[in-house]
């Protein structure tokens, strides 16, 4: 009977250690995959097909699929064929959420208020795409998924929240030490990740 107990206790502690070490692998892989996503947005509309390949790259260390640096390239080429242009859009909306904080700081009657409607706009922008990023396929329609992705950020405040909070993470990063920024953004990715999943077991 002592030996039983024994032996019981050996078991928890050894999936508890065992589910501990899993975590920190995937957070040290998220960190690694934020150096990666950062090399691959340096093509400056390559940030949507970025994010797009290091997500399905933690989705298959989620799954504890084999995959690495060529995966990672190999999404990165699929999702650019038609990411280019949700780049070029989504800095083309930075833009024009830049020009209304600029009406904003002018003084322009109604400026703050459209600088703030701009500002919001942007922040959902943004977590729509990464939530579309977190679920991308090669064979999946970037349109398709930034329709979905917009109906999701809306339909579930709490994990668009939390994206936000990545977001504000990274920023927080980049204020204290920039490098940091770098890996920083792998937890994002993972993050969004986390969070399409929470929504899809909803």
């Amino acid at each position: 009977m002592a030996q039983a107990r024994v032996k019981a206790r050996t078991s928890r502690a050894s999936r508890k250690e065992s589910m501990f070490g899993d975590r920190f692998s995937l957070f040290a892989e998220s960190l690694l995959t934020g150096v990666w996503i950062a090399v691959a947005c340096l093509g400056v509309v390559t940030y949507p097909a970025a994010f797009a390949a290091g997500a399905r790259h933690l989705r298959r260390r989620i799954g504890h699929e084999v995959g690495g640096w060529r995966e990672f390239g190999a999404d990165f080429r699929a999702a650019l064929r038609r990411g280019w242009a949700v780049g070029l859009a989504g800095w083309a909306v930075a833009g024009a959420v830049w020009v209304d904080v600029l009406a904003a700081r002018a003084g322009i009657p109604g400026g703050p208020f459209v600088g703030a409607v701009g500002l919001f706009a942007l922040i959902a922008v943004v977590v729509a795409l990464l939530r579309a990023a977190a679920v991308w396929t090669p064979e999946a329609s970037w349109r398709a998924l930034l329709s979905d992705a917009g109906r999701r950020t809306l339909l579930d405040p709490a994990g668009s929240f939390l994206i936000v909070g990545g977001l504000g993470v990274v920023a927080l990063s980049a204020a204290f030490v920039a490098p940091l920024a770098v890996p920083v953004l792998g937890a994002v990715a993972a993050a969004a990740v986390a969070v399409e999943e929470r929504y899809r077991h909803r």
